[in-house]
């Protein structure tokens, strides 16, 4: 059972700022605002995603997403401020997904992050019945590792040069979520 502190059962609601915070799935006609949000450097530093992605790519990418995918983006103000993804694993690890999420670099720190990971897990337990979720995180990420803990993800190893990232290769966490 959860508790109301349980940041995965807090109900997603609008910021108190002037048009609120709203958390819903991508459109294809988002594709101009997400690509923007996905070359910013803050935010394309915390994934594998490499510079310079094009409306077009964006465009193609929405337009061809498998049944076995959840995305979502935040939007604030009008403003797409943030985007999250689920994508169920098939065959023998059908009950699994893997997660990737990201926050626009000038709304960091307010609780967008915390809104898209809610809406995940929410969809993940209570609408796909998946039983574990996955992700990897860059080790120096410690914002994002904290709100992963926060949602009950668990550190399971850590991935020795992972990535190649600005010019180095970087180190990432496995961290997993099991639904009892």
């Amino acid at each position: 059972m959860t508790s109301d502190s349980d940041p995965s059962n807090r109900n997603i609601r609008p910021n108190a700022g002037a048009g609120g915070l709203t958390i819903r799935a991508t459109r294809v006609e988002d594709c101009e605002a997400l690509a923007a949000l996905v070359n910013l450097p803050g935010f394309r530093a915390g994934t594998l995603r490499l510079p310079f992605q094009t409306i077009e790519g964006t465009r193609k990418w929405l337009e061809n997403q498998s049944a076995d995918t959840l995305n979502i983006v935040a939007v604030l103000e009008g403003r797409l401020v943030g985007h999250a993804g689920l994508n169920r694993h098939r065959g023998r690890r059908s009950h699994c997904a893997g997660i990737g999420m990201g926050v626009h670099d000038d709304h960091r720190g307010e609780g967008i992050g915390t809104a898209l990971l809610g809406a995940l897990v929410d969809a993940a337990d209570n609408w796909l019945a998946l039983k574990r979720l996955e992700l990897t995180v860059y080790v120096d990420n410690e914002p994002a590792i904290r709100l992963y803990e926060r949602f009950g993800f668990q550190r399971e190893g850590i991935n020795r040069a992972f990535a190649f990232r600005a010019g180095c290769y970087v180190d990432a966490l496995s961290m997993a979520r099991l639904n009892a």
